[in-house]
C-alpha cells in the first residue's frame, strides 16, 4: 500500500475550492489497484444561502396610513441558521423604521421566525401592528409611520427560498402569510398544515415539510480514474457529512476503508471532488483541507 496527501497546495484555483489535483513524480502504471479515502480533515465552510442558488429572498408586506408597500429581503450569500437568519430580518426591519421601543427599552419587531423543535419545523409568527402608540412605547426617528388600522405583516416565502424554512408551494401557489387587517383574520392563499391565532392577534404558522436548512447537508467525493457502475457519476468514492456546528472542523476516518477500482491504464494525475447534492462542485469557503488516499495491489490485505 501507498498514500497520497493532498491539501491546500493542490486546491485548483477555479474559485471553488472544491477540486484538487494530485500530479504524480512520474508516470505510475496502475493493473488491478484499488484506492480508498482513509482520511479527511476540513471546515464545515459552504455556504447554505446563495445568490446562485436563488434561495436568498424573501418579501414581507407593511403598511402606513392606507398604502401597503411589499418589501423584499435579499439575504447576503451566507451559512445560516434559522435563528441568525431570523437576526437578519430583524436588522432589515430596523433600516426600514417597521419597529418600535418598549418602555424598557428593547426592540419590538413584528414577525419572527424560530426553531419549533417538538414539532420539527419552523414557526413563523406575525404580530398586531398598532394603529397608534402603545403606552410608554417610542417610535424610532426612522419610524415608517402607523396605519389607519391594524394588522399582521403578510409574510411571502418564493419558490426555492421556501425550501430552507420547509414551506412548500401549495398547489403551485408560494406561501403568504394573511395580513390580519383590522383584527378580521382571512386565510392566506396557499396554507400551511398548521396555522393559529390567539387573543392578542398573534398569527403562527408552523412549516408543512421538513426544513432544508443546509441543501448540501452532505458532499460526495470524487476521485478520478475509478468507475462505479452503482453510482451517478462513477466517480464517487466517499460521502461526508458534517457533524460539527458551522466553522469548526470536520475530521472525517472511515472505521473500514471503502475500496474502489482504478481503471488501468497510465496515470499522471488524480483529481478529487467535492460535490453537493447536484453533483456539481461546492463553493467552500476555507481552504484549509487534508485529504489522505490510500492505494493497494488487489492481492494486498
Amino acid at each position: 500500500m501507498f498514500i497520497i496527501v493532498l491539501n491546500q497546495s493542490n486546491i485548483i484555483e477555479d474559485g471553488t475550492n472544491s477540486t484538487l489535483r494530485y500530479r504524480f513524480p512520474t508516470s505510475v502504471q496502475f493493473k488491478k489497484n484499488y484506492i480508498a479515502v482513509s482520511s479527511v480533515s476540513m471546515y464545515y465552510s459552504w455556504f447554505n444561502i446563495l445568490s446562485s442558488y436563488n434561495n436568498n429572498k424573501l418579501s414581507y408586506t407593511w403598511t402606513s396610513g392606507g398604502v401597503s408597500t411589499t418589501y423584499t429581503i435579499t439575504i447576503p450569500d451566507g451559512l445560516y441558521e434559522i435563528a441568525s437568519l431570523n437576526d437578519y430580518f430583524q436588522f432589515v426591519m430596523v433600516q426600514n423604521g417597521h419597529y418600535l421601543i418598549s418602555d424598557t427599552g428593547q426592540y419590538v419587531y413584528y414577525f419572527d421566525m424560530s426553531v419549533n423543535v417538538s414539532r420539527y419545523a419552523v414557526q413563523l409568527n406575525t404580530y398586531k401592528v398598532p394603529n397608534s402608540l402603545p403606552a410608554g412605547y417610542t417610535a424610532p426617528a426612522n419610524f415608517a409611520g402607523f396605519p389607519t388600522e391594524t394588522f399582521n405583516p403578510i409574510i411571502t416565502f418564493p419558490s426555492l427560498f421556501n425550501d430552507i424554512v420547509g414551506y412548500t408551494p401549495i398547489n403551485g401557489v408560494e406561501f403568504s402569510s394573511s395580513s390580519n387587517i383590522g383584527d378580521v383574520y382571512v386565510p392566506p392563499l396557499s396554507s400551511p398544515n398548521s396555522e393559529s391565532k390567539n387573543g392578542f392577534g398573534t398569527l403562527s404558522y408552523l412549516s408543512n415539510t421538513s426544513p432544508n436548512v443546509q441543501p448540501n447537508s452532505s458532499l460526495l467525493l470524487s476521485i478520478s480514474g475509478i468507475s462505479n457502475h452503482y453510482t451517478q457519476p462513477s466517480t464517487i468514492a466517499y460521502s461526508i457529512s458534517p457533524t460539527v456546528a458551522i466553522g469548526q472542523q470536520i475530521i472525517e476516518k472511515p472505521p473500514n476503508f471503502v475500496w474502489n477500482r482504478l481503471i488501468d491504464g497510465t496515470y499522471n494525475e488524480l483529481v478529487v471532488k467535492f460535490l453537493g447534492v447536484s453533483n456539481k462542485p461546492i463553493n467552500i469557503r476555507d481552504r484549509e483541507m487534508t485529504i489522505i488516499l490510500t492505494i493497494k495491489d488487489m492481492d494486498e490485505q
